[in-house]
């Protein structure tokens, strides 16, 4: 445990921005995870998860949360997969 006043206190800062950022980086592997997972089904609203794990990614790499070029080589892995992707067709309705 710490004696010095300052290092007391930086210890304070520490908790609370470790709380922040986990909060921050966990959203982010959450949007990458869920446009993941959309790519696996075949769901056609792919591209809004895709931009929304971006965003998150973007923000996180804002705040210093992850460092850029991190979160830049995770967009460009998402966006190439996207670029390729085929999104599976729905089921045609049967006409009389």
């Amino acid at each position: 445990m710490a004696n010095i006043k300052s290092q007391i206190k930086r210890n304070r800062q520490n908790e609370k921005r470790r709380l922040s950022n986990r909060n921050v980086r966990g959203a982010a592997r959450t949007a990458v995870n869920q446009a993941r997972a959309a790519f696996a089904e075949g769901d056609p609203e792919t591209k809004e998860a895709v931009l929304k794990a971006i965003s998150a990614l973007d923000k996180a790499a804002e705040k210093g949360v992850i460092h850029k070029n991190n979160a830049a080589r995770r967009k460009a892995r998402l966006m190439k997969k996207l670029a390729s992707f085929k999104p599976a067709e729905a089921p045609k309705a049967k006409s009389k």
